[in-house]
């Protein structure tokens, strides 16, 4: 009986570091773990032009005339200024029909974060200019605003002073920073939708 036994023990080591080296395989820790400001982080996320923030985008629409197109777009901006997120004054301010440029002024509401005991928002202003051409439209979101906590203390903020990456990205380049950081992804992804909006409009 001792002689089996010993016999087990002296084979136990050879046993264990097997199974370390399956351990170690099967349970390690992912080098790298998903990032969900990501898309929030690329490059030119938040584009400054001749020292403003500015977003551009052409949207195609073979077989269509500029008139045509100047007409659902329109459609579209003035439908904007009746949106439950919109704010007073909202309204498309520039309509020319023969030179088919479009430009409008809205003042919006961005929820951070709403609840029964609390609501976090921002009005944001911004214009948006339309230039259409046969096949195509040339679309610019700019002149951001936002003015925030207007019923305690009021604050107002530049998107050039806001949400570039000088302000709003720690310097790594991996994070947002958290106050300013709610103001950049809900500003990108709401000129993700408007810009989305138009191109489905026009396929």
């Amino acid at each position: 009986m001792k002689k089996i036994f010993l016999a087990m023990l002296l084979a136990m080591p050879l046993t264990i570091a097997a199974q370390d080296n399956t351990w170690e395989r099967i349970e390690q820790e992912p080098t790298t773990k998903e990032n969900r400001d990501a898309k929030y982080l690329v490059d030119n996320a938040v584009p400054v032009v001749d020292g403003v923030v500015c977003w551009e985008k052409t949207i195609e629409a073979p077989g269509k005339t500029a008139a045509q197109i100047y007409d659902i777009i329109l459609a579209q901006m003035e439908k904007m200024t009746t949106e439950p997120n919109q704010i007073a004054n909202s309204n498309v301010a520039i309509k020319n029909d023969e030179k088919h440029e479009l430009g409008a002024v809205y003042h919006e509401w961005l929820v951070f974060k709403s609840s029964a005991l609390s609501l976090d928002r921002t009005q944001m202003n911004f214009q948006l200019i339309v230039n259409c051409a046969d096949g195509k439209a040339a679309l610019k979101m700019k002149h951001i605003t936002y003015d925030y906590d207007m019923e305690r203390k009021p604050q107002h903020y530049k998107a050039e002073e806001w949400i570039t990456d000088k302000y709003c990205v720690n310097k790594k380049h991996t994070k947002l920073y958290p106050i300013s950081g709610k103001f950049r992804r809900k500003t990108i992804d709401r000129k993700d939708f408007i810009f989305n909006k138009f191109e489905s409009l026009l396929k």
